[in-house]
């Protein structure tokens, strides 16, 4: 993939076909290890011990719609050729972590593309489903829980036009914030 973005996305969307009712993704950008750390958690279904074997065979795949899946095997080795690493654990009926990471100065480091707009596509077309991101540098660190979100809210939705817009604002102020903008 072109961007690690569209790997968390779609983990994401494997957390979700997974039932999680919670998907917990965490981004560590620091220049002073030089590593990029991606993290997505989840408490969906979880897999066993051979499907965790499995899911990393480009050759495997849940998914009637194509016989191949692509996604895990990508990320893995994205991070990989990078030097960094991937590791993934689950429990059947506890659910996934997936976690890579990424040496940043390596040549064949994939950049990580615009994970706030994936944050918030994965919200607006998952509304039923609560998402915690959490992005920090080597100085600051920011998270958006829409959990919070929907205390704050009560009955309305977070795929509403002016809610969408005031997550798309925040995570875009906190980016500029951590990165030592604003």
């Amino acid at each position: 993939m072109r961007e690690l973005s569209l790997n968390v996305m779609d983990v994401a969307q494997n957390s979700i076909r997974a039932e999680a009712k919670l998907v917990t993704i965490t981004v560590n950008d620091s220049d002073k290890d030089d590593l990029l750390t991606i993290s997505i958690e989840d408490d969906g279904c979880g897999m066993t011990e051979e499907q965790v074997n499995q899911v990393i065979d480009p050759f495997f795949t849940t998914r009637t719609t194509r016989k191949v899946g692509l996604g895990i095997p990508l990320f893995k080795l994205s991070a990989e050729q990078t030097g960094g690493s991937f590791d993934i654990k689950s429990q059947v009926g506890k659910g996934t972590v997936t976690k890579a990471s990424y040496v940043k100065s390596h040549v064949d480091m994939t950049p990580l593309g615009d994970i706030n707009s994936t944050v918030e596509i994965l919200i607006r077309c998952n509304p039923d489903t609560d998402f915690v991101f959490t992005h920090s540098t080597d100085k600051e660190s920011f998270t958006l829980d829409t959990r919070e979100l929907r205390e704050i809210l009560g009955d309305v939705r977070l795929d509403t036009p002016d809610v969408l817009e005031w997550i798309n604002q925040y995570l875009e102020e906190q980016t500029q914030i951590i990165f030592g903008g604003v």
